[in-house]
């Protein structure tokens, strides 16, 4: 018994409509599973999405950047939490589950994210547990976390839609985070955590990427080439002082670059007169990213200027670091509660015996991802979960364990969201009392379009 700290009758009816509609959640799951799109083209995901929170009476919001859904809540003064789940899929052609058009299969568990999403979503349309919270939910399904490409940007300025660099960060723009308090987000496990769950949020790369053209000069390849100026030869030259420069960084940086040639010449007896390469720069602060990103434009400036070539160069948005946050109280309350509800629920079975810890100071996600740019302005509380094995982005991804994997993290959420709103929100209240932003909106806009010019 946990005296002060035991189940109230909410937080049971929270776990008992979850349970009831198992069933419904692990088909919501399936089918989003069975069905990947890529960002900004999750036209089916959406309006799967879209129906069932409609079903559930929220008022829902669409065609937010593209393809988001958001389904609100908001019958009540107070501040309003906003659940995250992200729709898109990632590029593996050879996963078992890849869509044979797109190419994309749900390696990255956001189909999971969703399950979970909108099993929270089923115990807070209930009115008795609607009464008991101050304030507002919102549940968000948010396209485009996943890296999109050059190409891919151009296409879609083409067909006339504008955004930023990220599902979120264009969401951010357009104001439909406008009236968020404080968010909600899950994922599975991104570092090595043995645990069930992992409450908060740890520190995480960011990077920023550009678009590099190498103008060279044509020539014959065997008549005279020296009347040419190559550019794959600058371009590896300029690769090749990138990978000299790795000495010079700091382990504490968390420093990545990686290259992609998209192109290097048109036909193989001529020097190469264009070269087309994207770079990204993965590091832990905003100042370390754009001290590096100097480096590289040195490198390619510097090779060029050997060779008699010029640069073009396109700086692409990417994603800000995650500002780490320990586990709030309110999450580390609902996962005793939780942990308490599943081993009454079957004292005998080892399967109930949840496992889970807080973040560690030390810990770090050498990964990059759009929630980053969201913890510079709202505060973020996170948590991941198990119940799959095999790499995040690999073949070998797959759900192992629904119930670690949809059901469980529902209940989390759900139970996370009464906690900080019961009792006139007095929790919530705190958290967003004690939150520093460091950007707002308009702040934020403005340093993505100066970092990008």
């Amino acid at each position: 018994m946990r005296g002060e700290s035991e189940m109230d009758l909410i937080e049971k009816k929270i776990i008992d409509i979850i349970d009831s509609r198992r069933a419904e959640i692990l088909s919501f799951a399936q089918d989003i599973e069975q069905h990947p799109e890529p960002g900004f083209e999750e036209k089916r995901t959406a309006e799967k999405t879209a129906g069932f929170l409609r079903s559930l009476g929220y008022d829902i919001h669409a065609g937010l950047a593209c393809t988001g859904v958001r389904g609100d809540w908001k019958e009540k003064d107070g501040p309003n939490v906003t659940i995250i789940g992200e729709m898109d899929a990632i590029g593996c052609k050879t996963h078992p589950e890849a869509d044979p058009v797109n190419g994309t299969a749900h390696a990255c568990g956001h189909h999971a994210q969703l399950a979970a999403m909108i099993g929270a979503s089923l115990a807070l349309a209930d009115e008795e547990i609607r009464a008991s919270l101050s304030g507002s939910v919102s549940f968000f399904a948010v396209p485009a976390e996943e890296y999109i490409d050059a190409g891919r940007r151009e296409n879609l300025k083409k067909e006339g839609v504008v955004f930023a660099g990220s599902g979120k960060s264009e969401l951010i723009r357009l104001g439909a985070f406008d009236d968020t308090d404080v968010v909600l987000t899950t994922h599975v496990h991104m570092v090595p955590v043995k645990e069930d769950f992992y409450l908060g949020n740890p520190a995480c790369n960011g990077f920023t990427a550009e678009k590099v053209t190498v103008c060279g000069k044509a020539a014959h390849a065997a008549i005279d080439p020296w009347n040419g100026v190559n550019a794959l030869s600058i371009t590896t030259s300029a690769i090749q002082m990138m990978g000299l420069m790795r000495e010079t960084f700091r382990e504490e940086d968390h420093a990545r670059l990686h290259n992609v040639i998209r192109k290097a010449g048109d036909v193989l007896n001529s020097v190469p007169d264009e070269a087309i390469v994207e770079t990204k720069i993965r590091a832990s602060s905003l100042q370390r990213i754009q001290e590096i990103r100097e480096m590289i434009d040195r490198a390619y400036d510097g090779a060029a200027y050997a060779f008699g070539g010029m640069i073009e160069r396109e700086v692409l948005q990417g994603y800000m670091p995650i500002l780490p946050r320990g586990a709030d109280k309110v999450m580390i309350e609902a996962m005793q509660d939780l942990t308490e509800s599943e081993q009454k629920r079957n004292p005998d079975s080892a399967e109930r015996n949840l496992s889970w810890r807080e973040v560690r100071e030390s810990d770090f996600n050498n990964a990059c991802t759009d929630v980053g740019d969201l913890t510079h302005l709202f505060p973020v509380l996170n948590f991941t979960f198990s119940g799959f094995e095999g790499k995040l982005h690999g073949a070998d991804f797959r759900i192992v364990n629904e119930e670690k994997a949809y059901i469980l993290p529902a209940k989390l959420l759900a139970l996370t969201v009464y906690k900080l709103l019961k009792n006139k929100a007095v929790e919530a209240g705190k958290i967003i009392d004690d939150f520093q932003p460091v950007f707002d909106k308009e702040s934020y806009i403005r340093y993505v379009q100066k970092t990008t010019e």
